[in-house]
């Protein structure tokens, strides 16, 4: 049993529903809808993320002999429900923002549209994948924002991800969302991002001194040198690391970059240039790493410190300052009817919707969501991908996606490039949408 594609990892309740649905003969289609209530404080933007999981999970979607086995032995579900079980496959429609869309709160970022118990049963782990994967590219196109193109930025962050699907998804999305690369190994294998990678402080206290420590490194790894200079005194690193380069030059190994972890980085980057520069290392670059994220990156540029790459781990794979999001999977529309839900503070919008974006200059001015079928000014968002259970086109490659994602953030308003707090983007509803809910208010009343 595999922990991550078994269709057990969900939560009780889908199943009992499930339970009550088949019970009550009600096995019309469901529209639920995936969105965000609310953007968390300081972020602005969203960048839509997960779809590629989402497909890979509703395509091999299947309850195993194993699976049934262990349902029937807990004593809570009936005969019809594992035979319902036994036979299910995703056979719906599902309507998305391609993966990389710029998105804000109160739009659909996914609409699935199958039989109520099937729709049902997959909320728990398609809300678990667009969640995360979400957060992480939004936190990614923040750093990249804030880098804007003077630094290269790495995904340093498996080892303290919260699991590790956590660490491979934090990679895959961000990269997406514009690093160039990450330390995970498996996100090589899997989606082709370039990988990076140094040494630890372990590796430099292993040898008897640190020129011995990065001369035998770099013999090992003549493409990859970049060398931790911090594990001691980090001028008295930055001079061994000028020596060991020298020596090595001279071997036919060029040292790529130093690596700073620790200390105060904006006098200590500076003192570094100045040594490698002396030494006619001007073309060894300098690599921070240590509680990165998005103000550190933007502070120590914009203060001019002469860092060419950051290597960004912990507060990019758990979101630190933002790490979750008010989000939902609602029913929308059943057996042809609009549904919404009315609860204060988490009331929703009813039916099958689209999303309209209207630019200005090339840049977004302003959305208005709008029921399904309505035309409206603007270029329209949602497309359908999933048709019966197949997938309508080839999965786009995670390299036109990054492209995607640039494209997408070219068109940012200002405002919306800043890290603090700003006005919020406008997104609208549009009459149709309100005459709907205010007809469902009544119907439901």
């Amino acid at each position: 049993m595999n922990a991550l594609t078994t269709p057990l990892l969900t939560d009780l309740y889908q199943l009992t529903m499930a339970e009550a649905y088949l019970y009550a003969g009600m096995e019309e289609s469901a529209a639920f809808e995936f969105y965000v209530r609310d953007l968390p404080v300081n972020r602005g933007f969203l960048i839509a993320s997960g779809l590629e999981s989402v497909r890979r999970f509703l395509e091999n979607l299947h309850f195993s002999s194993q699976d049934v086995a262990y349902l029937a032995q807990t004593g809570r579900f009936s005969k019809k429900l594992l035979d319902y079980l036994s036979r299910l496959r995703f056979t719906g429609d599902l309507y998305a923002l391609p993966e990389g869309t710029v998105c804000f709160a109160n739009e659909p970022l996914i609409r699935l549209v199958a039989p109520i118990p099937l729709a049902q049963l997959v909320e728990t782990r398609l809300i678990n994948l667009l969640h995360f994967e979400t957060i992480i590219s939004s936190k990614a196109a923040r750093c990249s924002l804030a880098a804007d193109g003077r630094a290269t930025l790495v995904d340093f962050g498996l080892r303290r991800a919260h699991g590790a699907e956590a660490g491979l998804l934090a990679a895959r999305s961000s990269y997406m969302a514009g690093f160039s690369g990450s330390a995970t190994v498996l996100a090589g294998a899997l989606y082709g991002i370039p990988l990076f990678g140094t040494m630890a402080h372990s590796y430099i206290e292993a040898f008897g001194g640190e020129q011995e420590a990065f001369v035998s490194y770099a013999r090992a790894n003549r493409n990859n040198v970049t060398l931790l200079i911090d594990t001691y005194d980090t001028l008295q690193g930055a001079g061994h690391a000028v020596k060991a380069a020298r020596q090595l030059a001279q071997e036919g190994i060029r040292t790529h970059a130093v690596r700073l972890d620790s200390g105060d980085i904006p006098t200590l980057s500076r003192q570094v240039r100045n040594l490698l520069d002396q030494n006619d290392l001007r073309e060894v670059g300098i690599f921070v790493s240590g509680n990165i994220d998005e103000y550190a990156i933007r502070k120590l540029l914009d203060e001019g410190a002469p860092v060419n790459g950051f290597g960004v781990g912990t507060k990019l794979d758990t979101s630190e300052d933002a790490p979750y999001l008010e989000c939902a999977y609602k029913l929308v529309e059943y057996a042809g009817k609009p549904r919404m839900k009315t609860s204060q503070g988490k009331a929703t919008w009813p039916g099958c919707k689209q999303i309209f974006r209207r630019s200005e200059n090339g840049l977004m001015s302003g959305d208005t969501v709008t029921v399904s079928g309505d035309r409206l000014e603007g270029r329209p968002l949602m497309e359908k991908v999933m048709d019966n259970g197949r997938w309508l086109s080839n999965s786009p490659d995670l390299k036109e996606i990054a492209l995607r994602v640039k494209d997408q953030m070219a068109t940012l308003p200002e405002h919306l490039r800043r890290l603090e707090t700003v006005p919020a983007y406008a997104v609208a509803f549009s009459s149709a949408l309100q005459k709907l809910r205010s007809e469902t208010l009544r119907s439901q009343g």
